[in-house]
């Protein structure tokens, strides 16, 4: 059942790109300028307002609006765990944090990196808080996969190419993924698994670690890919044999 929408806030989920400030949307700097609260995630409690300013998503829009310096930032503790109870409850917990603010009439702005739709923490808090009867919504930004094949200078997929993108972290380089060209999503940890499954079936491979932001490295070829980067690595293995 929906909430008294003339009173309650709304909750959006705000893309703020991959690193770059420049490629932030002129949308989501316009909702950041216009409201109040901002909520980030945090993995653990003790924290203040510096730590929170260090986040990634906040580093980045704070350069494109300014304001949010003195915006009310809003900590989410959500752990990083693989226990299915303890994600449960710390998400159920965010979203009723955040219902908390829309009850008092402020909307509240979910700052993530690159876009809300792919491989964000935003999608699981979003249902829950839709459920409990608040409007949510998306606001798209540009993904860390495009703006990487970018700076790469690689174009994802042309004619009937087929374009896949895959979690890095959790994949297993002996799954089938078809023809076309692969994403690779924060591999970093798996660069020489992937090298070995992806490079051998004649794909063309390139990385991009940290796109768009300080100590960004453009790798092109299977032998300038090191074996290990940063989290904020993503990998294109384009064409191969891949069956």
């Amino acid at each position: 059942m929906m909430r008294d929408n003339g009173t309650t806030g709304t909750l959006y989920g705000v893309g703020v790109g991959p690193g770059d400030p420049e490629l932030m949307t002129l949308q989501a700097v316009r909702l950041i300028k216009a409201h109040e609260v901002m909520a980030l995630p945090v993995r653990h409690e003790a924290h203040d307002r510096a730590e929170l300013q260090q986040s990634a998503a906040y580093r980045i829009a704070v350069q494109a609006v300014p304001e949010l310096a003195e915006k009310t930032l809003l900590p989410l503790l959500l752990p990083m765990s693989k226990d299915p109870e303890v994600l449960t409850a710390s998400r159920r917990r965010a979203a009723e944090e955040i219902a908390g603010c829309l009850d008092a009439g402020k909307s509240v702005i979910f700052l993530t990196l690159g876009d809300p739709t792919i491989y964000s923490t935003f999608g699981y808090l979003e249902r829950i808080v839709k459920e409990l009867g608040y409007r949510t919504r998306y606001v798209s930004g540009v993904t860390s996969f495009c703006a990487a094949a970018a700076a790469a200078g690689v174009p994802l997929a042309e004619r009937d190419e087929a374009l896949h993108i895959l979690p890095g972290m959790y994949l297993s380089c002996d799954m089938p993924y078809g023809d076309g060209t692969r994403v690779l999503m924060k591999s970093g940890g798996r660069l020489a698994e992937i090298k070995a499954g992806y490079g051998q079936d004649g794909a063309l491979l390139f990385a991009v670690e940290n796109c768009g932001m300080p100590g960004e490295h453009i790798y092109s070829g299977a032998d300038e890919i090191p074996d290990e980067s940063g989290y904020f690595t993503v990998v294109i293995a384009k064409g191969g044999n891949r069956q």
